[in-house]
């Protein structure tokens, strides 16, 4: 079968499609059909190095398809099954072995494609919105890269709880976009020379009680400093590099400030944790309080072109891997 093989860490050009032998199930797994796997900035740190992996490795935290055999002691899920799974790598192939025990059956309405597109991104949004900080009515929330895919989701999300979003972008068409999607206020980050400052004057003057910040170093500053007292930095992504070490003495400075570094692992480690947060994504994509836009449709032999957009932002939404696409005529980028 084919896949995409990384057998050392750097660029994009790392990711070479290749001929493997198909995979077979041990004891707990199951071989899933990929129909589709979602692109993340996870599996751009899993390419870099910056999450150490074993090589050679095959990328794609976040897929989609059905299962065509399973190993002894599988009761979980049966050959024919529709399911979806985050947090397991091995999705951009046309085949891909997961634990039996973290497959997340599909409902009938939901697609592959949803599916892979909504997962790993709508069960972050969830425990970042719902664990990380409760979100209450009347909370205004900073939202970094709002016209993201994870941007988006957040956005929605937020707003459907009650909040306010003033989300920061890098065009006006990505603002417009985060608008659609129910911010606030928009910030054009390239805009402003003191975003905290424009943050609080946006918000009456004062600061806030959380920023979801999944950019990392370039925004981190920002970010601490546009909160209030006692206020909360949920940190859970680092699309600009990882935050310089800094001497937690700063947090005190700042108004016994709380940064946290929370991860989706953590939050779906028990299967009944995982189905829950799961089901509550699909029902919110079923009532519209989530819509889904996915951007970019890639082949297996364009995944390198998807990392190297994702990277320069020259998308919106969520991009996905296809396995059964032809490699020409499936990009819908969104230019920056």
């Amino acid at each position: 079968m084919r896949a995409i093989q990384m057998s050392e860490v750097g660029g994009p050009e790392v990711l070479r499609l290749v001929d493997i032998d198909q995979p077979t199930p041990g004891p707990g797994q199951a071989v899933v059909e990929v129909a589709a796997a979602g692109v993340n900035f996870l599996d751009v740190y899993h390419r870099e190095g910056r999450y150490s992996v074993p090589l050679p490795f095959t990328p794609g935290a976040e897929g989609a398809g059905t299962v065509v055999e399973v190993g002894p002691g599988v009761a979980d899920v049966a050959v024919g099954d529709r399911v979806g799974w985050v947090e397991i790598p091995g999705a951009y192939a046309e085949r891909a072995v997961v634990d039996s025990s973290r497959l997340v059956p599909l409902p009938d309405d939901i697609g592959f494609e949803t599916a892979a597109a909504v997962l790993l991104q709508g069960m972050t949004a969830h425990y970042l919105v719902k664990d990380a900080y409760p979100v209450q009515g009347g909370d205004t929330v900073l939202v970094h890269a709002a016209a993201g895919g994870m941007g988006l989701l957040l956005t929605q999300l937020i707003t459907h709880l009650g909040g306010r979003v003033i989300g920061t972008t890098s065009t006006t068409a990505k603002a417009e976009l985060a608008k659609r999607a129910g911010a606030a206020e928009v910030i054009l980050s390239s805009a402003v020379d003191d975003l905290a400052a424009e943050v609080r004057r946006l918000n009456g003057g004062q600061g806030l009680p959380v920023v979801f910040d999944g950019v990392g170093a370039h925004t981190f500053d920002a970010s601490l400093a546009s909160l209030r007292t006692r206020g909360h930095l949920v940190l859970f992504g680092a699309a600009s590099g990882a935050v310089p070490p800094f001497d937690p003495i700063r947090l005190a400075h700042g108004g016994s400030l709380t940064l946290i570094r929370p991860s989706l692992g953590h939050y779906i480690a028990d299967r009944s944790e995982l189905l829950r947060r799961a089901a509550d994504v699909f029902e919110w994509v079923r009532s519209k309080a989530l819509e889904v836009t996915v951007t970019g449709r890639y082949a297996l032999s364009e995944a390198a072109q998807a990392h190297s957009d994702l990277e320069a932002r020259r998308t919106t939404g969520k991009l996905l891997v296809v396995p059964g696409a032809a490699a020409v005529g499936r990009r819908e980028e969104t230019q920056s």
